[in-house]
């Protein structure tokens, strides 16, 4: 099976993940600064709380879908590199390089420097030195900011170096203390005593048309659910994953989707739609209103700690994607090593992590996702109707667990997925054509492995 190749004389990675590791990078990993700051996006996109929630019930019910079909594969295929597998096995290498490509190159790597940086700004709130600009390199300013998140991700790549089972722990402990905090805030909010009236209030000036506005809120909504797919690069390191892996899939983005509706109903109880368009950091704004300057600072530690958690999951999981790439010849050899007593792809660790860092220092990401999703929702589309192609050419294969709702949920997952991808080619054009030529610069580097692999 692909991503699963034991070799002899060759170390293998070691099933350390339970289900609570696993529970806790699908949630910590999705629920990262997005919980935070989207509803800003959303509320300028659509104009009324009403539509806010539609979005996030689209959102969600696209990502469910997702989680539910992907839960079949993971299950029959607990290899390294999640749709990496999948694409491989159902559609041919070609397609798992290329996700490995965007994944290393732009994906995880980028998610990885949008993370690190959104913890050093929350962190300028209480060291406001580090919006401050250290040096320049040629055209780009280095703040100390950017250095802080330049050593946080080759800290936490080390953490995750040195064995999946205590990056697995520091995932469990820091996505714990995120949810307790998250909770505090929810609960703050619909709590509230003088809850603003939700027909009266204002709404943001300069709302786009309806379509166009729901794709912009719906992408935004989607980067925030964006990660419940992560677990599956991990599942050649999770314990009896055909039990697990659907649990912590399904299980992990349904509370994802609850969490958020809650923190979005506590929102636009203590602020209104102009109000919220007018905010960054909207969870902020509403503890301030609430418990003033201790809330916001509250509100600080606790986006701290949720994008900690995130950046964790994500370099944990990310790496594998590298490491099954190189597995198979297609990548540099190094990175399919697994160290031999920490049992983890080190080098794979070492080199997205550095790669991610590299991305902070030049600050060429932040608009990152507007090219990524694009291609990168092909790749989820491919990946997710693998599980009609394996059903007809590997009617073999043991499925310990099937698709609920087979087969209208994948079909609702894919339909999701197209009108998507139509309206962003619409409304986005140049994004979306650039986002296809990120995924085809890879070709070349296939074609290339591929060679060395032959020869």
């Amino acid at each position: 099976m692909t991503g699963e190749k034991p070799k002899s004389g060759i170390t293998e990675l070691r099933r350390d993940l339970g289900l609570a590791a696993s529970l806790a990078i699908v949630i910590g990993t999705v629920i990262g600064s997005g919980i935070f700051r989207v509803p800003q996006t959303m509320i300028n996109s659509v104009g009324t709380v009403p539509l806010v929630f539609l979005v996030w019930v689209v959102g969600g019910a696209l990502s469910l879908a997702g989680a539910l079909t992907y839960a079949e594969l993971a299950a029959a295929m607990p290899g390294a590199g999640g749709e990496y597998v999948y694409l491989t096995e159902a559609w041919g290498p070609v397609w798992g390089f290329l996700y490995s490509w965007v994944q290393m190159w732009i994906g995880k790597s980028g998610s990885i420097a949008t993370l690190a940086t959104a913890f050093f700004e929350y962190t300028a709130h209480f060291v406001p030195q580090f919006e401050l600009v250290w040096f320049t390199i040629g055209p780009f300013p280095i703040k100390y900011g950017q250095i802080f998140a330049l050593v946080l991700i080759l800290a936490l790549g080390l953490v995750n170096y040195f064995g999946v089972r205590f990056g697995g722990g520091v995932q469990v402990a820091m996505t714990a203390v995120k949810l307790a905090l998250i909770a505090f805030v929810i609960v703050a909010g619909i709590l509230y005593t003088h809850p603003v009236a939700g027909g009266a209030s204002p709404a943001p000036s300069g709302v786009p048309p309806l379509a166009t506005g729901f794709v912009a809120a719906l992408v935004a909504a989607l980067w925030a659910y964006d990660g419940w797919n992560n677990v599956g690069m991990v599942a050649s390191e999770i314990k009896n994953p055909g039990k697990n892996l659907p649990l912590a899939l399904i299980l992990g983005t349904s509370l994802v989707i609850a969490i958020y509706m809650l923190a979005n109903w506590a929102y636009f109880r203590v602020l209104t739609p102009a109000e919220v368009g007018a905010h960054k950091l909207v969870a902020a704004e509403m503890m301030q209103r609430i418990q003033g300057p201790v809330g916001a600072g509250l509100v600080s530690i606790a986006a701290m700690i949720s994008i900690f958690a995130a950046l964790n999951g994500s370099i944990l999981t990310g790496a594998r994607v590298p490491y099954a790439a190189a597995r198979d010849g297609l990548f540099f050899k190094a990175a399919a090593r697994v160290h031999p007593v920490f049992r983890t792809p080190g080098v794979s660790i070492l080199m997205m992590s550095g790669w991610a860092a590299i991305l902070v220092l030049s600050g060429k990401y932040d608009d990152l996702f507007n090219f990524v999703i694009f291609g990168s929702w092909i790749l989820y589309a491919m990946a997710a109707a693998s599980v009609f192609v394996l059903r007809r050419k590997r009617p073999d294969l043991i499925r310990p667990y099937r698709t609920l709702g087979y087969p209208v949920v994948p079909v609702l997952f894919l339909i999701g997925a197209a009108a998507l991808e139509l309206s962003t080619l619409r409304d986005r054009p140049i994004q979306s054509v650039a986002g296809i030529l990120l995924i085809l610069l890879g070709l070349p580097f296939y074609f290339y492995w591929k060679r060395r692999q032959t020869r």
